[in-house]
């Protein structure tokens, strides 16, 4: 008799939360970003696409201190309704030569079609050149909720109030202060000493005070005696 060995049916892992969350969007590459990369993570849990400049090979943007410029990405892209796409800076960038992305975040709305531009300033002291290739800012794509207005004559009232611009100050309000466990410690000790003190002066109702030991008194002082036993009469003054 002959046993048959089965392998174990193979079983399909569930999506990782981060392949789950993400959504399909469609994109259109431009003649002039032909060759570019599509934007792309750099890391797993990056938060942004990289958007790369669709320049001119041999034309590069010099960009002087102080001056802004619209740089084109070469990309037409298709949201979802109900998302946005938002245009931030690189850090990078902003913390080695002060170029950032002026109207920051930059909006790109779900019916939009057009193609994604950077407008991209500088305001560092030297001239920042970009070229064909570069990573220039990130797109984050990002859920959107639209709002629904209802007229009022009145809002609620709040502790803030119309306070804004400044108006909570620049310094952060320090956190209420703690007795160190030291002076803990000592004020509960103080304390304790200071109980039976209290419990001695003031003793309970229906309780019998200690009786007082009886004082002894000092013995009196005895009047020298002569040699006959009886005492000597006091001495005159005058005479020794």
């Amino acid at each position: 008799m002959t046993t048959r060995h089965t392998a174990p049916a193979r079983t399909r892992s569930a999506p990782s939360p981060r392949a789950a969350a993400r959504v399909r969007v469609r994109v259109v590459q431009l003649a002039h970003a032909a060759g570019l990369p599509l934007p792309s993570y750099q890391t797993r849990d990056s938060a942004g696409l990289d958007l790369v400049a669709a320049l001119p090979e041999a034309m590069p943007l010099r960009l002087a201190p102080g001056s802004r410029a619209l740089l084109p990405t070469g990309l037409v892209i298709e949201l979802p309704q109900g998302l946005e796409a938002q245009v931030r800076p690189r850090s990078g960038l902003a913390l080695k030569h002060g170029v950032t992305v002026l109207n920051s975040p930059g909006t790109i709305d779900a019916d939009y079609r057009g193609e994604v531009q950077i407008i991209l300033i500088n305001l560092g002291a030297e001239t920042f050149v970009v070229r064909r290739g570069e990573r220039i800012a990130q797109l984050v794509v990002a859920p959107v909720v639209q709002a629904a207005l209802a007229e009022a004559t009145s809002v609620t009232v709040t502790a803030r109030g119309a306070g804004g611009f400044g108006s909570t100050g620049r310094k952060a309000a320090a956190p209420p202060r703690r007795a160190a466990a030291g002076v803990r410690n000592n004020n509960n000790q103080a304390e304790a000493a200071r109980r039976p003190r209290m419990a001695a002066a003031a003793p309970a109702a229906g309780t019998k005070k200690p009786r007082k030991p009886p004082s002894k008194k000092p013995a009196a002082a005895t009047k020298p005696k002569s040699r006959t036993g009886k005492p000597r009469p006091p001495a005159k003054p005058g005479r020794r």
